[in-house]
């Protein structure tokens, strides 16, 4: 329900589907970036003039020459070359891409098995990507349809100005998010235009388009509160619970709601807006009065219950003068399904062969990953599209896996089937529901890896499992549980917290203003104000300083320290954590629960088990990682071993203890 949402995540949704749509979300970004690091690239590199159709795009850099080749993407052939249609296709250089891509103590890295681990990996994935664009070039080629250098110019330049953005603050976006080159932004943003002229009437926009709109984003709204549960009768329940005491609804949100951002603000949402994806949410909250429990409305596969706070008016905007981004708006959100809606109709009468995974065909036509409509797509040339888009990432999971092997063969130790297979059945018994006689589910286990998360059982039993095994057996799997670590871990589970409002700042003179404002006037009503005024942090902002009850040995000394030395009423000192600047008033204390550390003994000595060896797994891979000497060709970076730390300690490192954490 993407209209109806916190500041966090959508309401009314359970977590998959909020995930679905951060997901949306994402692409939406990724979208955003690409146009716009296209004019970082003109801004940087100053882009000449191009010519359309099959011409190359060549921008100059300190008198060198990057060139984004406009071609067709199969191999070529007299037809290819002379035709008037094309695709912005980033041309793989062999020269960008050294033989040898990396070195990890001398042990070199070359680009052939880089290539071949990055098809392994994203092989699939690159490849329809590639078909994709290749149907993209064959129906611009058959309508006559070509995208001019002028028109994408034009395109980045609406985009840099609607999101006002600096160059340089995209670049580092575009690294820091996507992982993205220039070249890659520059293939994308030639198939967004290509992809609206092939759409052609369906992306027209109505007045009555343009009027709905412009009342959803500037026209009246409702404030209100939410609690969405997947239960009618539990449903039915609160909503009887709400309209008998609406000053109540807040409480039973934050309490009951299973939409867990508007929960923990106790059911705030953002104001919902008309024209949105439910229509009998808009109806009923638009005609209640203000205060008013909705009755139980079942929307978006959910039970949901709205407390209408109050109207908020329409915004004076000048329509004439927002139409033009309202177009830009609809036409964006129209594109993604009229995307969808080409390609259906390209992939209809479309014949691809698929050879790279048929040992048989591998034989009739070799170094062929696949054909369309007769035409070939290589090996060589996936190959290269995987390493331009996928490199870099891959590359630092071989070199860390180099540092691995390395390592096991230093010390003799060697990693069997039988190791994997205990390992899995390790994670299974620790991640899903054990079987009824107690043994792990392994079969759930790894269908919900598989199925549900989308990782294929080669890279989980190579990542996550091989490296697991070795880093357990290198670290020494077998670490010290004492006496102390068992008490911190039952007073951390099971005995007392304080409650506490806090106030989160991001500089000292700021915390100093705000604790002499507390000082004065030590109320926590007082506190709770100006929590909501000045804490940086969204939790205690909106709930007005609240916060979850502090435990010990939960892996803030100095927080837990300060808090636990305070009464009932008293203000804290200003604590700093990391970067950050925290004021705490103590206002009680909860009472320990009434387990009996006998009962709880063995759980408690398991799980802190299994937390120091993951911080000595970790501390071991670190250890070995600053031994080592890694040239990345590709990233162009150098590390050497620091002074004193020519090789990796054999024992288990020194590790801290974070029982309750």
């Amino acid at each position: 329900m993407p209209e109806y949402r916190t500041d966090c995540a959508p309401a009314h949704r359970s977590s998959t589907k909020t995930a679905k749509l951060r997901k949306r979300l994402g692409v939406v970004f990724g979208s955003l970036l690409l146009i716009a690091l296209c004019a970082g690239i003109r801004h940087y590199w100053g882009a000449q003039p191009a010519r359309a159709g099959t011409s190359e795009v060549a921008v100059s850099s300190s008198g060198q020459e990057a060139t984004v080749a406009v071609r067709d993407p199969r191999p070529s052939s007299p037809a290819a070359g002379s035709s008037a249609a094309a695709t912005a296709h980033v041309v793989a250089e062999d020269s960008a891409i050294p033989a040898i891509v990396a070195t990890v103590n001398t042990q070199r890295i070359t680009r052939e098995e880089l290539a071949r681990e990055c098809r392994r990996r994203h092989g699939k994935e690159v490849l329809e990507m590639m078909v994709n664009k290749h149907l993209i070039v064959e129906e611009c080629r058959r309508r006559g349809i070509s995208v001019t250098r002028a028109e994408v110019d034009a395109e980045i330049d609406r985009m840099v100005k609607q999101f006002n953005i600096s160059v340089e603050q995209l670049l580092k976006a575009l690294k820091q998010e996507k992982n993205m080159t220039p070249a890659q932004y520059a293939d994308g943003i030639w198939t967004i235009l290509a992809l609206r002229k092939l759409a052609g009437e369906r992306l027209s926009i109505s007045p009555d388009e343009l009027a709905r709109e412009y009342e959803t984003m500037y026209g009246e709204s409702v404030r209100c509160l939410l609690i969405a549960v997947s239960s009618p009768e539990k449903a039915r329940d609160l909503q009887a619970r709400a309209a008998a005491r609406p000053d109540e609804f807040g409480a039973l949100a934050k309490q009951f709601s299973e939409d867990a951002a508007s929960a923990s603000v106790k059911g705030v949402i953002q104001p919902i807006r008309k024209h949105g994806s439910y229509k009998e949410i808009e109806d009923a909250v638009f005609n209640m009065p203000d205060g008013a429990v909705s009755p139980v409305i079942h929307a978006g596969g959910q039970y949901v219950i709205l407390k209408r706070e109050e109207l908020l008016p329409a915004r004076n905007v000048n329509f004439e003068k927002i139409a033009p981004k309202l177009e830009e708006i609809i036409r964006d959100r129209k594109m993604r399904a009229v995307a969808q809606d080409v390609f259906r109709q390209l992939q209809a009468n479309v014949r691809v062969e698929n050879v790279w995974n048929d040992p048989a065909k591998q034989q009739q036509m070799p170094g062929v990953a696949c054909t369309v409509n007769g035409s070939p797509i290589t090996i060589r040339e996936l190959d290269d599209e995987c390493v331009t888009r996928h490199g870099r990432n891959t590359l630092e999971g071989m070199i860390g896996r180099k540092i691995l092997e390395l390592a096991c063969q230093r010390r003799n130790i060697t990693v069997t089937e039988q190791d994997l297979d205990q390992e899995v059945a390790r994670q299974a018994l620790a991640g899903v529901k054990p079987r009824p006689d107690g043994s792990p589910d392994v079969q759930a286990w790894l269908d919900l890896i598989t199925k549900r998360q989308g990782i294929p059982l080669d890279l989980y039993r190579s990542d996550v499992v091989w490296s697991a095994v070795v880093l357990k057996k290198l670290a020494g799997d077998k670490v010290d549980v004492t006496e102390e670590d068992l008490r911190k871990g039952y007073e951390a589970n099971y005995g007392p917290r304080v409650r506490c409002l806090a106030i989160v700042l991001s500089n000292q003179r700021r915390a100093q203003q705000v604790f002499e404002m507390a000082r004065k006037n030590n109320t926590s009503d007082y506190f709770g104000e100006l929590a909501a005024q000045y804490s940086v942090e969204p939790g205690s902002q909106s709930l007005r300083g609240e916060v979850p009850p502090i435990k010990r040995w939960g892996g803030q000394p100095k927080l837990e320290e300060e808090a636990f030395a305070l009464k009932p009423g008293e203000l804290s000192g200003i604590i700093q954590v990391a970067d950050k600047f925290i004021l705490l008033r103590c206002e009680s204390y909860t009472k320990p629960a009434a387990v009996e550390f006998a009962t709880v003994r063995n759980e408690i000595a398991e799980d802190l088990r299994e937390k120091k060896l993951r911080l000595a797994m970790t501390a071991c891979y670190e250890d070995l990682h600053e031994a080592a000497t890694i040239d990345n060709y590709l990233a162009g970076t150098s590390q050497s071993p620091k002074r004193g730390n020519a090789a990796p300690s054999a024992n288990v490192p020194t590790l801290r203890q974070v029982p309750g954490g």
